[in-house]
């Protein structure tokens, strides 16, 4: 065993391998002081719960309380490695601030209560609504962050139950623009890549991807071919000189808001050098002459000139894209949150399906999630769609589902497309959604446009209820809180951004009276006395493994389909979906065989208009019938709605830090990870802070035409004319400080085919407010890392050793 502080070196040592090679074993540990492996009574199987790889690990267990955690080295996603937010993050569950009793509103103030009282508000104030204005008076707001187990719970008392169609998850904030993506070029959700491409790509493209902090194992694995004998091309799209772009063989920093722009010139390079493969595109892809068309004008030099890109660093990132013999892409938010997201993300399809890279060893898209749960919120119809992937729009799915529920398919919400967050609270801003339920997330904090959205959940004629495990800025809003369990704490399982199904089993009790998610959601229908037609309950299951074989009867049939696989196949390690019984073992990757899901009967949606947003109607998907090919759909870049002014001559773009996750509602409960990035800092380009007479570590104001936010100054290479702020900082910290939270600056634009919100597209000026007495708190081992100013390496120290072993 050798340790070494993973705070300092987040991604571990080094085990160089080479293309088409096994990836090594190093199986990652941290263990409480005073523990040693020997003395642990018990592990128990689950994986990461604060991103979206799935790193599997045990949780190390003695005297029943939760003392650290271990890498599987047998698992395939990530073969023992574990990174910083893995090996310290279990530290949040044993906080004591962690709720452990319900609280509801009285004269003004949140005060404990029991079960039965929180409850019976909640009950109440449901059948009151139920009987007044209906079910559309009443909204659920969940997280991407709870188990499959969960969301299939509440997508059935959602929609089949109450019968109202406002659910969503908060990942419409992160990954919404994913799934719209995936369905518009290939007819459904599901990523058709595979982790394991990585060991057999000859290129990577990373779009918006700042993997080396929101995915650090995946990273490891990356950097380990890197290191080994045939190492692949990298080309990094970030506006931000993250680890990605310093390893990129080509790095494009295009201003935010013109990536349609940028990839319209790419595809333009690949259509005019002839870099496709025509027999894939003739057998299995319809679309592509209205692409060709479309981009043949979109030249370098003119898609240069918007993205303030040297043409021939384009050319230089087509070559790379044209002529690798395979070829991995990946993309998240700088992408998805960002001016155009579905339609600069389905181009990315696009280049694959030209290609035809894709269902083959180091061939794949991973159209990337950004919260360990987020695939099942599509999946099971926690995020409005409906549960297995099936389509509003065709009443047979319709049917389909309220067979299986045993419910009537008019009270299935399905008359148009499924509200989305954001119109949620534009409903409660009106005063029509009266209840809204939010679990495991903050809304106050995540956000855009914040002074907004506080006003909103703090309207005397909304009941907000928020289920969670600490009193987050949320939470201080609400009329009931429900203290919830924690992952370690309940049984369930969860699917990474490749498809990989985990098992995640209960290593300890919650603490005081805190419950699992499921059994909430299941005391609220035992409660409110929910039925099917037969006068069984709804649902109809009890705990985890019920809910779950129940899942698996939906999914059946459907592109997500799980009847293969059970509770005892997942104790052995994590396995990828669709696993059924001609494919007992999962599948690594999707339309091998060139064939989509996009016929009419079966897609999961009939599409949108990328520039509109408006839907594709029945008819017409019909009488353009794909016939399983895939779509190449092609769309014009459109101006930004906000773009830099005299006023407003900077464009501010929000994002993530390796340390921190969400809104900080475990993570700044962990010391090593709180550490590391104390605090909101603002980083800026040497270009841009001259005029204003700013240094490293200034007190500056970030301002937009919604707010300001202050922060410390932290100089870096990022691209002249963008400012960028971590969005995790809440409205207080400890000592009552505000105007921190990146969200006071951002606007309530949606993307139209996805609707998901636009974080990195506002106008943005800044000012010196007074002079610094040290550097940023920003890490400088990240994105954020200083140029110029002589600034102390970020470390953990002692807190922050733990332990590897090369040997498995």
């Amino acid at each position: 065993m050798v340790r070494s502080d993973r705070i300092a070196e987040p991604w571990g040592v080094r085990t160089p391998y080479g293309r088409g090679e096994k990836w090594p074993v190093r199986t990652d540990m941290f263990l409480e002081d005073g523990v040693r492996a020997e003395t642990v009574d018990r592990w128990v199987p689950s994986a990461s719960v604060l991103h979206s790889n799935g790193d599997a690990m045990d949780i190390a267990v003695r005297d029943g309380r939760v003392v650290g955690v271990r890498g599987r080295a047998d698992d395939r996603v990530n073969h023992g490695r574990l990174g910083p937010k893995d090996l310290f993050g279990w530290q949040a569950n044993r906080s004591a601030q962690r709720l452990t009793r319900p609280l509801v509103r009285v004269d003004g103030q949140l005060v404990e209560t029991d079960w039965d009282t929180a409850m019976d508000r909640i009950v109440r104030h449901s059948r009151e609504l139920l009987a007044g204005p209906g079910p559309e008076a009443i909204g659920f707001y969940t997280s991407g962050q709870l188990f499959l187990e969960e969301y299939y719970t509440l997508g059935v008392i959602a929609h089949g139950a109450i019968g109202t169609p406002h659910v969503d998850g908060n990942t419409r904030l992160c990954t919404a623009t994913a799934a719209e993506a995936l369905k518009e070029s290939f007819g459904s959700d599901g990523q058709p890549g595979s982790y394991t491409d990585v060991d057999h790509a000859d290129a990577i493209a990373l779009y918006g991807h700042n993997v080396a902090e929101t995915q650090t194992v995946l990273w490891a694995r990356i950097l380990d071919r890197l290191a080994g004998s045939d190492p692949p091309a990298l080309l990094c799209v970030d506006p931000r000189p993250t680890l990605v772009a310093q390893h990129a063989t080509v790095h494009l920093a295009p201003l935010p808001g013109t990536n349609m722009a940028l990839m319209n010139a790419l595809l333009h390079e690949l259509i005019a050098h002839d870099q496709l493969d025509h027999e894939y595109l003739a057998a299995h892809t319809v679309g592509f002459d209205a692409l060709a068309e479309l981009v043949a004008s979109w030249t370098p030099e003119r898609a240069g000139h918007i993205c303030r890109l040297e043409p021939r660093e384009i050319r230089r990132a087509a070559q790379l894209l044209g002529t690798a013999p395979r070829l991995l892409s990946t993309v998240l938010q700088g992408v998805y949150q960002s001016h155009q997201a579905t339609a600069a993300a389905v181009q990315v399809n696009n280049v694959h399906l030209l290609r035809g890279m894709l269902g083959k060893p180091g061939c794949g898209v991973l159209q990337m999630n950004g919260q360990p749960t987020a695939q099942n919120t599509r999946e099971c119809g926690a995020d409005g769609d409906l549960p297995g992937f099936r389509n509003y729009a065709n009443a047979e799915h319709v049917e389909e589902l309220a067979r299986l529920w045993d419910v009537a398919a008019e009270d299935i919400p399905h008359d148009g497309p499924p509200t989305h967050a954001m119109q949620m609270f534009e409903l409660a801003e009106k005063g029509s959604l009266r209840l809204l339920w939010v679990s495991a997330t903050n809304p106050a904090v995540s956000l855009p446009q914040l002074a907004r959205i506080r006003r909103i959940l703090s309207r005397p004629d909304l009941f907000l209820v928020v289920q969670d495990i600490f009193r987050t800025e949320t939470a201080e809003l609400a009329d009931v809180v429900l203290p919830a369990a924690a992952w370690g704490e309940k049984t369930g399982t969860f699917t990474n951004a490749d498809r990989t199904v985990h098992l995640s089993e209960q290593a300890v009790v919650p603490p005081g009276a805190a419950r699992a998610d499921l059994d909430i959601f299941l005391d609220y229908a035992r409660r409110m006395d929910f039925r099917d037609r037969s006068g069984n309950m709804l649902p109809p299951w009890t705990d985890a493994e019920t809910a779950y074989a129940a899942w698996q009867r939906c999914s059946a049939g459907r592109p997500c389909d799980y009847t293969a696989l059970s509770y005892a196949k997942l104790r052995a390690g994590g396995v990828q979906w669709p696993c059924t019984e001609a494919r007992p073992d999962g599948t690594e990757r999707l339309y091998t065989d060139g064939h989509f899901p996009t016929e009419p009967d079966y897609c999961e949606s009939f599409g949108k208009d990328l520039v509109s947003g408006a839907p594709v109607g029945e008819n017409d998907y019909r009488a353009h019938d794909p016939h399983g090919r895939g779509i190449i759909k092609a769309a014009d870049y459109q101006p930004p709605n906000e773009p830099p002014s005299a006023g407003y001559p900077l464009v501010l773009i929000t994002g993530r830090t390796l340390y921190h996750f969400h809104t900080r509602t475990k993570t700044a409960r962990v010391p090593q990870l709180q550490d590391a990035a104390p605090q909101v800092w603002v980083e800026l380009s040497a270009d841009d802070v001259a005029p204003a007479g700013i240094t490293e570590g200034d007190l500056v104001e970030v301002y937009s035409a919604r707010g300001a936010v202050r922060g410390r100054a932290r100089i870096t290479a990022i691209r002249p004319g963008v400012v960028f702020l971590p969005f995790h900082y809440g409205y207080f910290d400890d000592e009552g400080e505000h105007d921190r939270a990146a969200n006071e600056l951002t606007r309530t634009e949606l993307d139209p085919a996805s609707k998901q919100p636009l974080f990195k597209t506002a106008a943005a000026a800044i000012r010196r407010i007074e002079p610094g007495t040290g550097p940023a708190p920003a890490p400088t081992t990240t994105a954020s890392k200083p140029c110029g100013a002589a600034v102390p390496e970020t470390v953990g120290g002692p807190a922050a050793l733990a332990e590897h072993d090369l040997g498995g």
